[in-house]
């Protein structure tokens, strides 16, 4: 079954060999350039997606609106995205160990923010690579939920990602 990643982790895209992305630094911050009177009474936070080429030759990366979408607390509501002060990565080629950073300001409700899930649909060389899921929460460092390599974890937000997972699809088998 497909668990969700944790801030912090890489994803690896198979059909892109040497590619990966990463949603990291999920944390509070003020927009550069003044909060947006839409965003009124919510709080902001800024989240960072990294692409990073391991292959051989060039991909031409776009990673721009409408390609990340996050939500924010049990519920999964849409996160209010400040486009004027977000920082796409639009039509840029991402060559053999380089990276390109994409650096987006939201906001939402401060209770729900315990629970904040980032969904990023790259666009690679003019091809559509799947959707990819991280899942974090606000003030927890990069990571934080993961299992250690070779123990188990029966706390954090990952393992309640993937129980409330597992739940829904043998609801629907049943």
């Amino acid at each position: 079954m497909y668990e969700p990643n944790v801030v912090g982790d890489w994803q690896e895209y198979d059909e892109h060999p040497g590619l990966r992305v990463r949603v990291h630094r999920l944390e509070p911050a003020e927009p550069p350039r003044g909060r947006d009177d839409a965003a009124e009474g919510l709080t902001y936070f800024r989240v960072r997606v990294t692409v990073e080429n391991r292959g051989g030759r060039h991909l031409g990366i776009h990673l721009e609106d409408g390609q990340i979408d996050v939500r924010t607390g049990s519920e999964g509501e849409s996160a209010f995205l400040d486009w004027r002060n977000c920082q796409f990565i639009e039509g840029f080629d991402v060559y053999p160990l380089r990276r390109a950073t994409a650096v987006l300001y939201a906001a939402g409700p401060e209770a729900s923010l315990s629970q904040v899930d980032v969904q990023v649909q790259l666009r690679v060389d003019e091809e559509w690579a799947d959707r990819r899921l991280w899942s974090g929460a606000l003030g927890l460092p990069d990571g934080a939920g993961a299992t250690p390599c070779g123990g188990v974890r029966e706390e954090g937000l990952a393992h309640q990602v993937s129980a409330f997972l597992r739940g829904q699809s043998e609801e629907g088998s049943a």
